[in-house]
């Protein structure tokens, strides 16, 4: 069942990046990364694994972050929601978050949360 995610939009997380901006997935190395993404810790998500985040507002690579939960990318044709996590008080609109996600939410179909 998917949870709904009233209660952690707006909240501050802390996290780390495995996925640096810049890099390459892993499995599809052809697929670069222009945003980091990680996982928060402590946080278990519908498949069992820490919670995946995509984190916006850093210009460079970073290893770790403490920011807000902005929004959700829930996947409908998966059992992995993304959060977005914005560093110190950066805004983004939903085009502005599905813009800078869409290297990999371009294979699911989705809905962000806000």
């Amino acid at each position: 069942m998917k949870t709904d995610y009233p209660d952690v939009i707006g909240t501050t997380v802390h996290g780390r990046v495995d996925r640096p901006l810049g890099s390459c997935h892993p499995s599809h190395p052809e697929t670069v990364y222009p945003v980091n993404y990680g996982y928060i810790e402590g946080v278990l998500a519908e498949d069992g694994e820490e919670q995946d985040a995509y984190l916006l507002g850093a210009d460079g690579p970073v290893e770790e972050f403490e920011g807000r939960v902005i929004a959700v990318y829930r996947r409908l044709d998966d059992d992995e929601d993304k959060w977005v996590v914005s560093l110190g008080d950066t805004s983004f609109s939903d085009e502005e978050i599905m813009e800078r996600i869409r290297f990999q939410e371009r294979f699911f179909r989705g809905v962000l949360l806000r």
